[in-house]
């Protein structure tokens, strides 16, 4: 039984990426594809898509690879664990590696970008920096 999600979905990326795999298969969550289509939007993989299955259904992530063979994703760290949430208000949206990274924040409005809270004017709970 996993008791942190969204930190095995990033354990399995990070794994990954360092092997250089061609394709990562996740178990599907509603949480897990929104998170899925703001890497694909940022451009840190190439794409996701959705496997039916007789449970829950796999999230299988396609990485990308710079030409020189080095992966996008360099690092990604998990912030706000199920043990110690932690909350930022629109004034304290944190800048990851000076602007190169993002961060993912939980908000009122979806889950959003550290830009698109920016924009939007939201605070919320910041679950990971992926840079």
């Amino acid at each position: 039984m996993l008791t942190d999600p969204i930190a095995d979905m990033l354990t399995r990326i990070r794994n990954a990426v360092r092997i250089k795999n061609e394709k990562i298969d996740i178990p599907a969550s509603r949480i897990k594809v929104e998170i899925a289509k703001i890497l694909k939007e940022e451009g840190f993989v190439k794409s996701y898509k959705i496997l039916k299955d007789k449970k829950q259904g796999i999230l299988r992530l396609t990485p990308k690879y710079s030409p020189d063979g080095k992966a996008i994703i360099t690092d990604l760290k998990r912030v706000s664990t199920p043990g110690r949430r932690v909350y930022i208000g629109k004034e304290e949206i944190p800048k990851v590696m000076g602007g190169v990274g993002i961060a993912i924040i939980t908000t009122s409005k979806g889950i959003l970008t550290d830009k698109e809270c920016l924009r939007e004017g939201v605070g919320g709970e910041v679950l990971c920096y992926i840079w």
